[in-house]
């Protein structure tokens, strides 16, 4: 009566399992009771649930069952092979309960073991240990066999209803979010963004052809399909299933968090796509490529809620099947800029083979002598449309598309191939300085590519330094000290460049393995505008000479700032008052030509 009560009111299995071993003991005045599942994956037995269990009978039971060469020879293995009940009148004296003694020291003189089974399944047992011989005979089995039932009966009604749950909430095909749960999460989302002012997306992709798939080779196939899609997604978006939900028979939408900007959320969908869609699917004997169509809405600027959010994208999805585009925003002027982005990603990609890149060298002087002490190398893209295309433009595209990587490889080649072209035609050794980007040094292969670029010549290593930003340096200052220790060992030299920017700790700034300081520009500016950036300024120069490095000041443009800096004992100048960067051959005539 008690447990067909509990039948009613658990609504979780560990409820009901625990509830039910519970009643046994305390009301049926059983010795023991048990509750064992089988595990669906590994089709291991389990118990989950015991009352007046001794623990170190438990960790026996327990130990049994999880033995692949026992488990097997067991009651309750035998009650879950044949679906009947095991009955054990004589613990002591039944050679089939292996754990007879310890079953018999801890008062356990009768047991039965009952199959917990809906339909033709059987779920797992439900084990009753009596304190006295004989105890189960015919009357008492009747009751417990449908006992037993009941048990069953409650497992099979919360498998159930945990179902309806889940069809409530998730696709069953996918098992992905369905619609529902994902505007629920939509609306936290935007909830919570209205106050940290981020923006957010929602894109909504179609598969285009999908109907032609589930005609020609049957639902089935298609659900595999869908499936497939849907993990490449999520794969492809980070592993975090809860951004993504399946909305429509051939429809996903994901929501895309903390968006910097249109053009960066273009360059996340096309690399998103590419990863789901390039390669074929597999399905049955067949090869499938798919394409897909995306519409966006951004929030705020597309709408308040995750209702309107998901109208919008819808409509821009409408747009984008229109017009044959593969991705549209709502926003007509948005899906213009990332148009225009991503041809001028695509124009980057090219312009690494067809060799656009080029060098062009600005020139550093000694403040005291005016003698040239060494160059920096600016890369800059000659475009066959544009012309020629300031870094501004280009480097951001190329550091988030990883294309920094080639193209930092190739300017570190390049500055290296040209002086030792300037040594071979016996011009005056000059270092020449290459910028490096913060994908570039938290490589873990970029010391060993410095060392390959190195090995083309003995005498190269005299003519590379490379600029790191100060605010590069402190995102990770030990690995930063490990990197560049290693690149100085090479015989190459380290500046830190745009100093004063990065909040660097002076006990940090002791140890980094550099030889060069390079002050930020926006010092020198300031330094003959108010005494706060002259003492700044000079303050900078005497904490670089104490530490016994050379000390350079950017962005010299007047005579001005050349005096000042020359009379607080700066080691050295760039800037326009000197000269703007300007190509190879430029500077070979106007520079070398002078010191060769």
């Amino acid at each position: 009566s008690d447990i067909n009560a509990l039948m009613v009111r658990a609504s979780v299995r560990a409820e009901l399992f625990a509830e039910t071993c519970r009643i046994a003991v305390e009301h049926g005045n059983f010795r023991m009771a048990m509750i064992c599942m089988v595990d669906p994956a590994s089709k291991a037995i389990v118990p989950v649930a015991t009352s007046g269990k001794d623990d170190d009978l438990l960790i026996s039971v327990k130990q049994l069952l999880s033995s692949s060469e026992d488990a097997p020879k067991t009651l309750i293995a035998g009650a879950l092979r044949e679906k009947r009940a095991m009955v054990v009148n004589d613990t002591q004296f039944d050679q089939r309960v292996l754990l007879h003694k310890l079953y018999y020291d801890a008062g356990v003189r009768s047991l039965v073991v009952l199959p917990l089974v809906v339909g033709e399944q059987v779920l797992g047992v439900f084990v009753l240990y009596a304190n006295e011989t004989d105890f189960f005979h015919d009357e008492e089995m009747k009751l417990l066999s449908g006992l037993a039932d009941d048990v069953a009966f409650g497992i099979d009604h919360i498998n159930k209803v945990e179902q309806l749950d889940y069809l409530a909430f998730y696709d069953a095909t996918t098992g992905l979010a369905n619609q529902s749960l994902f505007l629920e999460r939509l609306q936290q989302i935007v909830s919570t963004s209205l106050a940290d002012g981020r923006k957010k997306a929602i894109c909504v992709l179609d598969i285009e052809r999908f109907k032609s798939v589930n005609d020609a080779f049957g639902r089935k196939a298609a659900d595999k399909l869908l499936r497939m899609v849907a993990q490449r997604l999520v794969q492809a978006g980070g592993g975090d299933a809860t951004r993504f939900a399946r909305v429509g028979a051939d429809r996903f939408v994901i929501v895309v968090l903390d968006m910097e900007n249109a053009e960066q959320l273009g360059g996340y969908i096309e690399q998103r796509l590419n990863a789901t869609c390039d390669e074929p699917f597999s399905v049955g004997d067949h090869t499938v490529r798919v394409s897909v169509k995306v519409g966006i809405a951004v929030f705020p600027d597309d709408g308040m809620d995750s209702e309107s959010l998901m109208r919008n994208a819808e409509a821009a999805l409408k747009k984008a099947k229109a017009s044959g585009e593969r991705f549209v925003f709502f926003t007509e002027a948005m899906s213009e800029r990332v148009a225009e982005r991503l041809a001028l990603e695509g124009r980057l990609r090219q312009a690494i083979g067809r060799q656009e890149f080029v060098l062009h060298y600005q020139p550093k002087l000694n403040l005291a002598t005016r003698e040239m002490t060494g160059v920096e190398a600016l890369i800059r893209w000659n475009d066959p449309q544009a012309g020629l295309v300031p870094p501004s433009m280009f480097i951001p595209i190329l550091e988030e598309t990883g294309l920094i990587h080639e193209v930092g490889r190739w300017a570190i080649r390049k500055a290296l191939e040209d002086y030792l072209c300037w040594l071979d035609r016996g011009f005056a050794a000059v270092r020449i300085a290459v910028n490096v980007s913060a994908l570039q040094l938290r490589n873990r292969g970029f010391v060993s590519e410095i060392g390959q670029a190195l090995r083309i010549d003995g005498r190269a290593a005299g003519g590379l330094e490379l600029e790191i930003t100060e605010s590069l340096v402190m995102e990770d200052v030990q690995y930063s000290i490990e990197v560049l220790q290693a690149i100085r060992e090479l015989g190459v030299t380290i500046a830190i460049d745009d100093f004063g920017t990065g909040f660097s700790s002076l006990s940090y700034l002791s140890r980094l393995p550099m030889d060069t300081l390079k002050i930020d520009r926006s010092f020198v500016n300031d330094m003959t505008v108010t005494p706060h950036g002259l003492a700044l300024v000079s303050t900078i120069i005497s904490l670089a000479h104490s530490l016994e490095h050379t000390v350079v000041a950017e962005g010299v443009e007047t005579e001005e700032q050349w005096q000042t800096l020359q009379s607080l004992g700066c080691d050295e100048m760039q800037g326009f008052l000197i000269s703007r960067p300007v190509p190879g051959e430029v500077f070979e005539a106007r520079y070398l030509s002078l010191t060769g």
